[in-house]
């Protein structure tokens, strides 16, 4: 039997802590990434934290790129690991132009995401599922509902948040939240019970952000948008931000910086940006990356 020094022993004992504590650094050092699954809080869906978009000018860029180009995009984003697409209702064509795209890929490996329009004497549930069947889908992985720009939307929206609980009580729907514009609505955020997500506008400039008036062409007040993010968070809810691009104003640079505000000061969980070429949603994986180094 072999002999052993209380030294030997001590340096024994020290090397293997050392191992152990470097598997855990490593384990910890794991770089995050713009493709990586992240939860969007209490709805416990999983998403990429980068997403495709399809509501660049309410979809006209994307349309104009017609069905084959489209769907060689989708494709493109979706093997480089984006897996969260998102449409909306006033995209025209673009759920029927998605779905197609999409057609033949495991509908368990990717999140779709939907935004429809509360108008007044709509059936939700004949909207959710003529949407549903233009998306090629049997269910939304979220749904929200869209443009919602009033103090009041929390009570005028009632009826579809109704109809949203009972879309979801039927399957056809996974979880619900809002896309919000302007202070007056982004203050009712954190009084909401409703919201499991919130869309939100996003980025350090405020171009095209919220102010009073939800429709301003001037700057967002940026802080006060990171505070109703805040408070989101802290209701459990998830943080799913657009706007990133300045609608296309910003230089890479901005772009960048843009993505490392959303993350780092806002602390967004994902972002949707729109795309028309392959090249844009490499340069959206590499931004984000070097964003969340």
């Amino acid at each position: 039997m072999p002999h052993y020094s209380r030294r030997d022993f001590l340096k024994t004992g020290l090397a293997a802590g050392a191992l152990v504590g470097a598997g855990k650094l490593s384990l910890w050092a794991q770089p995050k990434t713009a493709t990586d699954w992240v939860t969007l809080g209490k709805s416990h869906v999983q998403v990429t934290r980068l997403a495709f978009g399809t509501g660049s000018f309410s979809g006209a860029v994307q349309r104009d790129l017609g069905q084959e180009q489209f769907t060689s995009l989708v494709r493109h984003a979706y093997d480089r690991g984006i897996r969260f697409f998102e449409t909306a209702e006033s995209y025209t064509d673009m759920h029927k132009m998605l779905g197609i795209a999409l057609q033949g890929i495991p509908r368990d490996s990717y999140r779709l995401m939907s935004k429809v329009t509360t108008r007044d004497g709509v059936d939700p549930q004949a909207k959710i599922d003529e949407l549903r069947k233009l998306a090629n889908s049997d269910y939304f992985d979220i749904l929200l509902l869209h443009y919602q720009h009033s103090a009041t939307w929390p009570t005028d929206s009632s009826r579809w948040q109704d109809g949203i609980l009972e879309a979801q009580e039927r399957k056809a729907v996974m979880s619900h939240g809002a896309s919000v514009h302007g202070l007056p609505a982004l203050r009712q955020l954190a009084v909401n019970n409703w919201l499991d997500v919130a869309m939100v506008r996003m980025n350090h400039k405020g171009v095209r952000m919220d102010a009073e008036n939800y429709d301003t062409d001037g700057l967002g007040n940026v802080p006060e948008v990171v505070t109703h993010v805040k408070e989101a968070h802290n209701k459990g809810m998830g943080v799913i931000s657009m706007k990133l691009v300045g609608e296309g104003r910003f230089n890479r640079e901005d772009r960048q910086k843009a993505l490392r505000f959303a993350f780092r000061n806002a602390g967004v969980d994902a972002v949707t940006i729109g795309y028309k070429n392959t090249a844009e949603i490499d340069e959206a994986i590499e931004n984000l990356n070097l964003a969340l180094a």
